[in-house]
This record gives C-alpha cells, structure tokens and sequence, in this order.
C-alpha cells in the first residue's frame, strides 16, 4: 500500500472522545472512542476501520467498515454511509461521505495527525440539503 503513504500512518488503535456540536456551538452527544486502522490488503481489502463508542451512560456500540484501493482514492461503502478517502499534499486525510440512513445528508471529515504520529486531530462537517447542521470534533491519542 506504499500508495496511500499518509493513510498506512495511521494504521494501529486509536482512543479518544467524539463530540458532535450544533451549529449553535451547543454539544448534541459525547463518546469515548476506540477506532482501530487496519491494512489488510486482502481479497480486494486495503483498509479496515473498526469504531468502538462508549456513550456517558456507558452504553456502547461498535462498527466496522472497508476500503477498497480506486486509484487516487480509497472507496468505503457501508451500511450507513459511502464515499472516498484521499491524500493532501500535506499529508492530511479528506473525506466525503454520504449518509444512507440520513436522505439528503453528508459529511466532510477531515484528519491531521500531530508531529511524532502519537496523537490526532479529526473534525466532520456535517450538510442536508445544502446546509451546514452539526460539527464533530474528535481527539484521539494512538495506544497500540
């Protein structure tokens, strides 16, 4: 995968909190969070993301999803959501992915890691219909 050199950084587990905010500034939801980047590069596979939430309450959940190897993209098409994943030249990640159980909704992630790769910053931009209606804010800190 010596294509997606900025995408294999990332690989390992990675724990944190996701925020989701209203455009109003206002927290709609708090998680802990345990996202696991695996590269696989089998039948097809060159990605792997496994996301493990914790919500206050204790109450968890966790999905999973796979990237498939388009050229200048990586392609994800899950049960709730498909889309692609590239490279910048500063070697941060960029997604855009459209909600399946959302009409009319998508996402715009973006993901910077820090200087020594321990420690990452990832924020979503989320529209329906053309409008901006949340923000995700996430931190994450590499454990393994």
């Amino acid at each position: 995968m010596s294509r997606f050199p900025a995408h294999k950084a990332h690989e390992g587990v990675w724990e944190g909190n996701y925020r989701h905010l209203a455009v109003d500034g206002q927290e709609e939801g708090r998680f802990r969070s345990r996202v696991t980047c695996e590269f696989p590069e089998t039948d097809g596979v060159v990605y792997r993301q496994t996301t493990e939430l914790w919500t206050p309450e204790d109450v968890y959940s966790k999905a999973s999803f796979e990237g498939l190897d388009r050229g200048d993209h990586l392609y994800y098409d899950a049960p709730n959501f498909h889309g692609r994943s590239w490279e910048t030249q500063g070697a941060h990640l960029m997604l855009n992915l459209i909600r399946k159980d959302e009409p009319g909704a998508y996402f715009v992630e973006l993901i910077i890691m820090g200087e020594g790769g321990k420690h990452r910053a990832r924020t979503w931009h989320w529209f329906k219909d053309g409008q901006i209606y949340r923000r995700t804010l996430c931190e994450e800190t590499r454990v393994a």
